[in-house]
C-alpha cells in the first residue's frame, strides 16, 4: 500500500558524499512529521552502501524503510499531528 502511495512522490532530500549527519536526520524527521511518506535520493558520489544509509536514516528518525529502489529510499513514519495516510 505505501509503495503505491509513494510512487508519484519526488525525492525531497539527497544524501551526498558527506553521508548522513545529525542535521539531515533532524530535517528528515520534521518532513516525516508533515508528510508521513517521503523519498530520499542517494547521490552517485556517496560511497556508503544504500542499505546502510537507509538503516541510519531509519534509526535516526524512527521511521520505517518502505523500500529501496535503485538509489531511492522510501521512508514512512506516522505523524502525530498531521495524520494523512490511513493504513489498510
Amino acid at each position: 500500500f505505501l509503495r503505491s502511495q509513494a510512487h508519484h512522490l519526488q525525492p525531497i532530500f539527497q544524501v551526498g558524499k558527506a553521508g548522513v549527519n545529525d542535521n539531515m536526520i533532524i530535517q528528515i524527521g520534521e518532513a516525516l512529521e508533515k508528510r508521513e511518506l517521503i523519498k530520499v535520493n542517494i547521490l552517485q558520489n556517496n560511497m556508503e552502501d544504500k542499505n546502510e544509509v537507509a538503516q541510519q536514516l531509519s534509526e535516526g528518525t524512527g521511521a520505517e524503510v518502505v523500500q529501496i529502489i535503485g538509489n531511492i529510499i522510501v521512508l514512512y513514519r506516522e505523524s502525530e499531528e498531521n495524520k494523512q495516510i490511513e493504513l489498510p
